[in-house]
Order: structure tokens, then sequence, then C-alpha cells
């Protein structure tokens, strides 16, 4: 009877001292640490291209933007060409969400031999976007809008890019193709009998939708630290089908459409 008593005893004392024990691990065991708060980049962008679709001489724009992601989450790639995106499902491999870019319009102080064709004014384009990278260093990427304002059809972007870095520099590399409705090529390369006849060194032309351009775009990334970076890309289209053959691309335009860009990035975190 003493040692069954002296038994209990030393029970209920080894188990209280074990719950103590697992009290006290978990008082001083450290909070798993989530992150909070997000990364804002602010971007500074500088890019030279065609004046209007299919022209031979170039004008300069600058403009800002920004960009959002959480603390925790790793910085996605984005090409220089890329529109303004905003994910609304974003996995390990694909992406998808909403898209804007800006159109220029063509105007007659752009151009004097443009007398008597219409005047373009500049467009938005909204849409959506898919991005899919079937491995880490290839990024397959397709969007599709459509235009409000100067143009009111239907466009698409569709290229590839090779990402790969090497220290603080990033680089990317791929090909492009850009296609239209009937109603964007026919705003920005057709030609009305009136127009024609107004201007006097063009004919009438009723482009239809397709393939508009072919070409590829480059970029290279330096980060200065964790804050500041800078990128600098080149672009080159080759207008194809009816696009090409415009007559205002072929009397006052070119078919080699370049382009350059320049663009610093600071990023700072907010709302902790």
């Amino acid at each position: 009877m003493h040692f069954a008593k002296t038994f209990a005893l030393v029970s209920v004392l080894t188990a209280g001292s074990a719950t103590m024990h697992v009290q006290a691990a978990d008082l001083f065991s450290p909070t798993p640490f989530v992150p909070e708060g997000w990364i804002v980049t602010l971007k500074g962008n500088l890019k030279v291209g065609p004046t209007y679709p299919g022209a031979d001489d170039y004008s300069v724009v600058g403009f800002p933007s920004v960009s959002f992601r959480r603390v925790g989450t790793p910085e996605r790639f984005s090409a220089p060409d890329d529109g303004l995106s905003f994910s609304l499902l974003e996995e390990s491999a694909i992406r998808v969400g909403v898209v804007g870019r800006f159109q220029g319009g063509r105007y007659l102080n752009d151009d004097r031999r443009l007398f008597g064709l219409d005047k373009i004014n500049w467009a938005v384009e909204p849409g959506v976007f898919v991005e899919y990278w079937p491995v880490e260093f290839l990024r397959a990427r397709a969007e599709l809008r459509h235009g409000i304002n100067g143009h009111h059809g239907f466009v698409a972007d569709i290229g590839l890019d090779f990402v790969q870095s090497f220290g603080a520099f990033g680089f990317s590399v791929g090909p492009r193709l850009s296609l239209g409705d009937n109603d964007f090529t026919r705003t920005y390369f057709g030609v009305t009998p009136v127009e024609a006849a107004l201007n006097g060194q063009v004919t009438p032309y009723r482009p239809s939708g397709g393939l508009t351009s072919v070409g590829a775009t480059a970029g290279v990334t330096y980060k200065w630290s964790e804050q500041w970076s800078s990128t600098a890309n080149v672009s080159y289209k080759r207008l194809v089908g009816d696009a090409a053959d415009s007559p205002i691309v072929k009397r006052f335009g070119s078919e080699n459409q370049f382009g350059f860009g320049l663009t610093a990035s600071y990023s700072f975190v907010t709302g902790r």
C-alpha cells in the first residue's frame, strides 16, 4: 500500500512537471514571423519610338509608373515592353490579370506630309494578359486589349523572353508578334477616297486585320542596391501584311520601327 501511494505521488509530480515543461516551451518558443506590408516600386520611364505607327521619324516620351507586391513575395520579371499590369491570379508558373497601354495619336504637326489625312487622337488600351513560365528562364506572355478614344479595335501582342541573371545584372531577349483587327489597321494604315483626294500623294487603301508586325525586344537591368535599379532596352518591329503595304507607310513612313528606352526604379516598404 505504501509503495502504491508513493508510485501515485511520483506519477502526479512527473505529469505536472511535464505539463509545466510543455507550457514553458510554448511560452518561450519564438512565434513564426509573417511578413507584413507592401513593397512599392516607383519608376521613371523614358522612351524613344516612332511618332505614330508606321512613321519614319521619332519622338521622346517620359512617364511615371508604380507597382506593388507583398513583403516576402519575390519580384516578378517584367519585360521592358510589357503593358502596365495587375495580377488577379498568380501561381508559380502562371500569372493572369488586367493590363493597359497608351498609344500616341497621329497629328498634322507630326508630319506636314499627312495633310488631308484624318487626325487620330491618342488612345488607351485596357485588356487582359496571361503569362506562363514553362521553365525558370523562359517566359511566354500574351496581351489582348481594346482601344478607347483614338481607335476602337482589338489588338494583341505575343512574346517569348529568355531571362538570365548574373550577379547584379539581369538580361532578357525574345521575339514579338503584334496583331490588329480591321478597325485598328484601317484607323492607322487605311486611306479613304476623300483623304486620298485631299492629300494628293497617296491612293485609297482599305486594309484588313491580321498580323501587323514581327520583331524582338532586349533589355539589361542593373541593381545598384536593394532599393535602386536601372534598365536599358532596345526593340525592333518589322511591319508586315496589310500594315506594311499601306501607302502611308510606303510614301511617308518606314516598315522598320525601332524603339529605345531607359527606366530608373526605386523600391521601398510601406504599411508595416
